[in-house]
């Protein structure tokens, strides 16, 4: 079959890779039919995310159609289902799933010794993010075996598109979880930086929990029409103010602060203007640091005292200069995690069928999976007005 695969920093090939088999009795096999680039995806492009092997098979946003199951998994699914698959893997009865913390999960990640190595414990295995996540082939092929499939391949009505429901697997819920997080009050001001995909369905979001003010942060134009279009947000371009981000946050909230702030960014955020920013640009150019956290020091500056700070963006490895004693002393609550999608399935389908929100909406570009390389590099580098790219095998 016909897949993309990582072979080293800024290089993704389409490859010819064995089909995958049944591996175990919960497994499924899924016939891809739309699969989507992840801003986290551009870790592993740009070469933050270690671990990786050439010939990895990459992408964890993915949906389609059930073509053959293990003799547990066929208790649940049947040849010609339609799903989407949580891009968390989950097994369901571990002491973490048993608490809704399904990307903790216990038993969903085959190397976990790696990632205890490097976080002390292991998150849940992740599709096509790495052999620390535990090695799994992604879905940006036109086959994948989905492993723990009977749990965690959820079941979507036939006369849904596709482009409906495939950011259920990973953005949709990414973006809910990261505005739930923040505990919004009715009539709170919400700060959100970054306005790609994520940071789109956290603005949107935060209008679901009851904020009075959303402001988005970015840089890119198109990003920030997307955000004013379509999550009736507030905007700052921080490239055109003379004012730093903190000083129009204070300006634009009388002197207090947004109450809460949501870093939709994550590891490679841009920057702009200040020391610690250069720095970290400096640093990361040399490979003596795994992240760049402009973003997250922003949000503890500006979030008002007693708010909270909600970190779905991606993290790789270690932070430096992070203001941990305006944190402390502002008593600022800070909240983060890989998404537990699996928690939100059924009740951010409800609000699809509803007509509460259209996850399409986000869409950009719509490309064959041999295109991919070179989308790869239209995301990253923001060209061409692309905020996010759905592939079809």
């Amino acid at each position: 079959m016909k897949a993309l695969c990582w072979h080293g920093k800024e290089d993704v090939r389409i490859d010819d890779v064995p089909d995958p088999r049944i591996e175990d009795p919960r497994d499924a096999i899924i016939r891809v039919t739309s699969t989507a680039i992840c801003g986290s995806d551009l870790h592993l492009y740009d070469g933050y995310m270690p671990t990786m092997e050439s010939g990895d098979v990459l992408g964890h946003e993915f949906m389609g159609e059930v073509v053959e199951t293990g003799t547990v998994a066929a208790g649940k699914l049947s040849k010609g289902d339609r799903v989407v698959v949580p891009f968390t893997m989950a097994c369901g009865t571990c002491f973490f799933c048993r608490k809704t913390l399904f990307s903790c999960c216990e038993n969903s990640n085959p190397n976990k010794k790696i990632a205890e190595e490097a976080m002390g414990h292991s998150p849940s295995g992740l599709f096509g993010y790495s052999h620390m996540l535990g090695g799994f082939a992604g879905g940006q092929a036109e086959y994948v075996r989905v492993p723990l499939a009977d749990f965690g391949a959820f079941k979507v009505p036939s006369h849904i598109p596709d482009e409906k429901v495939l950011f259920l697997t990973d953005i949709f819920p990414t973006g809910y979880m990261g505005a739930e997080q923040a505990d919004i009050e009715a009539g709170d001001t919400v700060a959100v930086w970054g306005c790609g995909p994520v940071g789109q369905f956290c603005i949107q979001s935060a209008w679901l929990f009851g904020a009075g003010r959303v402001i988005a942060i970015d840089h890119v134009p198109e990003r920030l029409e997307m955000a004013r279009r379509l999550g009736r947000a507030e905007t700052i371009d921080f490239t055109e103010t003379d004012a730093s981000v903190f000083d129009r946050l204070q300006e634009m909230t009388k002197g207090r602060g947004p109450d809460r702030c949501i870093d939709a960014v994550g590891a490679e955020a841009h920057g702009w203007g200040s020391w610690p920013a250069v720095l970290d640009n400096a640093k990361a150019a040399v490979g003596l640091a795994t992240d760049r956290p402009s973003v997250l020091r922003q949000a503890i500056m500006a979030c008002r005292k007693g708010g909270t700070v909600s970190v779905p963006g991606v993290y790789v490895g270690l932070l430096d200069k992070v203001p941990m004693g305006a944190f402390v002393n502002k008593a600022l609550t800070m909240k983060s995690g890989q998404t537990h999608v699996h928690r939100y399935l059924q009740p951010l389908l409800e609000r699809i069928e509803k007509d509460q929100i259209d996850p399409s909406a986000i869409i950009t570009h719509r490309l064959p999976l041999s295109e991919a390389p070179d989308a790869y590099k239209t995301f990253r580098d923001k060209k061409d007005g692309c905020v996010k790219v759905v592939l079809k095998p």
